[in-house]
């Protein structure tokens, strides 16, 4: 069924429905009233006369109703035209009622009287505003809905294009501490040197493919980090151990790409480097109330006082996890037992 015929069909159900409700109480006024007998076709006639006419009319009263809208700055202009519009309408409606009386014997004749017009013109002139009213309501009503389609798409478009700049922020900030990690290695290991480049290699290969991507799995993550990991174990040899206890159940869940990676840089640096000694880092995992926990911790010279933003890393993370779940998220930094500093991130678990 063609969109012009659905149209007409659903024009002539409304006219139907009008026609069968204002018949009914004809009906029922006159039913109330034995000496005033009338047929159920008797009153179901001018009813269905009156109102497909109007449904016949409705289409054109429709395209102007779009072209003369009520809109600011032209609804003087639009409601003087519709007010003799609507006399126009009111004036052709009657004159085809009075055609179809004549065409067929099943509706009523309609007397081309004066006072039988007046009568008629009021009703058709209410008639035809409503019909106007009915489609200006209809138009606001859509005018709206794509506002409100077109709010909600730019608020997305904006957050995936903060949550981008978030990201791009990661990579010139890792690139260059590797890079600098490079160009001292260089003066002293020429072999590791050439090591940390073929792994920066491959980090940035992984970082590429994942580029478009806010969520990864904890998997994926994972692998990302143990490239970055053996870059700093290249770096730092045997000053640093790594443990990482991960909960199975939790290696299929969602969470923002690039969201290890920075943390562990940040204990590293901010941790474990300026310590004398050798240095542990753990990382973990876990699901705990259908939220997802992940916790990195180190054993390095701990918080600075009074100071629990340290690094780009941090400070970036903490705003992407905003973007990306609002209120449902925590980052939480702590000090760690093992004598350093606790970094705890809590998300919603999902895996789809």
């Amino acid at each position: 069924m063609t969109r012009r015929v659905r149209r007409w069909a659903l024009l002539f159900a409304a006219a139907t429905a009008l026609a069968l409700f204002f018949a009914s109480r004809t009906y029922l006024t006159y039913y109330a009233y034995p000496d005033n007998e009338i047929t159920w076709a008797q009153a179901l006639a001018p009813a269905i006369s009156y109102w497909y006419v109007w449904a016949f009319l409705a289409p054109a009263i429709l395209w102007l109703a779009a072209c003369l809208p009520f809109d600011k700055g032209r609804w003087r202009r639009s409601v003087g035209l519709h007010l003799l519009l609507g006399i126009v309408f009111a004036t052709g409606h009657f004159f085809l009622e009075y055609v179809l009386g004549q065409w067929t014997q099943f509706f009523p004749v309609r007397p081309m009287r004066a006072a039988f017009f007046i009568n008629q013109f009021h009703y058709n002139v209410i008639t035809y505003w409503l019909i106007v009213g009915g489609a200006n309501l209809i138009e606001y009503s859509r005018r709206s809905r794509e506002r409100e389609v077109r709010a909600s798409q730019l608020e997305v478009h904006l957050a995936d294009a903060r949550l981008q700049a978030l990201k791009m922020q990661l990579h010139p900030h890792f690139l260059f501490n590797t890079l600098h990690a490079i160009t001292t290695l260089m003066h002293r290991d020429v072999d590791a040197a050439e090591r940390m480049l073929a792994r920066l290699s491959e980090l940035l290969r992984i970082t590429l493919d994942s580029a478009g991507a806010q969520e990864v799995t904890l998997k994926e993550e994972l692998e990302f980090l143990e490239q970055y990991l053996e870059i700093e174990r290249i770096r730092f040899g045997d000053r640093l151990r790594i443990e990482i206890r991960i909960d199975p159940e939790s290696l299929d869940a969602r969470v923002p790409n690039l969201v290890l990676q920075p943390l562990v840089e940040n204990a590293i640096r901010h941790g474990i480097a300026p310590k004398a000694g050798p240095g542990w880092i753990g990382v973990s995992s876990r699901r705990l109330d259908g939220q997802l926990e992940l916790v990195i911790e180190d054993d390095g010279r701990g918080l600075p006082e009074g100071d629990q933003e340290v690094g780009v890393g941090l400070s970036n993370t903490r705003e992407r996890l905003r973007e990306l779940y609002g209120e449902a998220q925590r980052l939480d930094i702590v000090a760690s037992p093992a004598g350093g500093a606790l970094v705890r991130v809590t998300i919603p678990f999902h895996d789809d």
